[in-house]
């Protein structure tokens, strides 16, 4: 053999062995590569359903807190209806003189210059402090100022409860 033949066999015998070596660290990479595959796999599944279990958590919170604000808003119109209704029958009252408003007087005032005539004896026997009735539109006027302040207290309780409601967390 000669130093040719003898170079040509070393060099062949070194590609053979590079092309055998390449081909085992393909083979171990390729199962690692898998085994990674299988592990990525299995770790999307766990955190997927993490995932789904927070959102099914969070949409059943969602829906509770929309069930409560939805009877809380029932409860709030609903006592708003009352406190309207209630303040119609109370002006169809006085509008008809079924009912006066009248107003304590302060006998002892001394700085009070003005004599206000108590009401009338003939509605009924009053014992106590003297009172004096207030003309008709004047109590309509003070009934509707109480009206809206009724209904600015609802409204008011309303938002109350409305941000308590989203703002504790649950």
């Amino acid at each position: 053999m000669t130093l040719g033949q003898i170079l040509a066999v070393v060099l062949l015998a070194m590609a053979t062995s590079a092309a055998g070596t390449w081909q085992v660290q393909d083979w171990r990479m390729g199962k690692q590569l898998a085994e990674q595959g299988a592990q990525f796999q299995t770790d999307l599944g766990l955190v997927s359903a993490v995932a789904a279990k927070q959102v099914s958590d969070e949409q059943g919170r969602r829906l509770a807190l929309e069930k409560t604000l939805a009877t809380s808003d029932q409860q709030h119109t609903r006592e708003l209806s009352d406190a309207q209704r209630n303040q119609v029958l109370l002006r169809d009252r006085l509008a008809t003189a079924d009912m006066r408003l009248s107003v304590l007087l302060d006998a002892t005032d001394s700085a009070s210059y003005c004599n206000v005539p108590a009401a009338s004896a003939s509605s009924g026997v009053v014992h106590g402090p003297t009172r004096a009735q207030l003309d008709p539109a004047h109590a309509q006027r003070i009934i509707g100022i109480t009206d809206a302040g009724d209904q600015g207290l609802i409204a008011l309780r309303a938002c109350q409860d409305y941000a308590k409601e989203v703002s504790i967390p649950k």
